[in-house]
């Protein structure tokens, strides 16, 4: 997908996690893209483990189930300055058949999606607040539909991203003192390796196409250039907030 709009983010430090593949993969290319020093992080030990070329990154294993991965991610990659920190690595546990109605896989996913998030932001915040970009540094979280609806197969997926609009706005208050603003972006149904089944099975994506408005579903691009325009000098005034990608999903009746 074409994208004419241009970003300069030369100097500015990043850190994407989860950003091997999908929407976070996209997110770390466009920063790179726009002259960022690009941190990712992955599941695999190193980033020759990957078939995607990652040569261009600097990469970071994390287990964001793990509350030491999680420290020790934020406190390297926050070594040396940070100036934005995209809350992007999870997945829905259905996805690789795990039941989510069950107590502990629930946790386990909110955990994932919420608390880690939380951690992450907390261990970058120090970091963050001292960045130099216009408009200061930024966090922003991945929410989904699920942060607004009722999807059944993933309780607590949904759960962790609903909270991850009431922890946005929180931490925007709260934070906004500390030279740190806090967004969100709630992603419609975007191609990526966790949707690959929804989009192969017609009888599960049609339903969501034939309900949005722009006739398409979604490509990890359109996450990619809401984010960097959330984290951009142009919404420096725009805190707390959290912006639907879905293609008017969410509006249509």
């Amino acid at each position: 997908m074409a994208n004419d709009v241009r970003f300069d983010y030369s100097g500015a430090k990043v850190l994407v996690t989860g950003g091997t593949s999908g929407i976070g993969a996209a997110i770390a290319a466009e920063y790179l893209k726009a002259g960022a020093s690009v941190t990712i992080t992955g599941t695999r030990a190193g980033p020759d483990d990957y078939d995607e070329d990652l040569a261009a990154y600097r990469y970071l294993r994390l287990d964001v189930e793990d509350a030491a991965s999680i420290a020790d991610v934020a406190a390297t990659a926050s070594a040396n300055g940070l100036d934005i920190l995209v809350n992007n690595a999870g997945f829905a546990l259905p996805s690789i058949g795990l039941d989510e109605y069950d107590p502990e896989i629930f946790a386990r996913a909110v955990n994932m999606h919420l608390i880690s998030a939380y951690r992450m932001a907390h261990g970058c915040s120090d970091a963050l607040s001292n960045s130099g970009l216009a408009g200061g540094g930024s966090i922003i979280g991945i929410a989904s539909m699920s942060s607004y609806f009722g999807i059944g197969i993933v309780p607590g997926y949904g759960a962790g991203k609903t909270g991850i609009l009431g922890l946005t706005r929180v931490l925007a208050v709260e934070w906004a003192r500390r030279n740190i603003r806090v967004n969100a972006v709630a992603a419609g149904l975007t191609e990526s390796r966790m949707t690959a089944g929804t989009f192969a099975n017609p009888a599960w994506s049609e339903p969501t196409l034939a309900r949005t408005p722009a006739g398409r579903l979604g490509k990890p691009q359109d996450i990619a250039g809401a984010v960097l325009f959330l984290t951009s000098a142009a919404a420096s005034w725009i805190t707390g907030q959290t912006l639907p990608i879905d293609g008017g999903f969410t509006v249509a009746g």
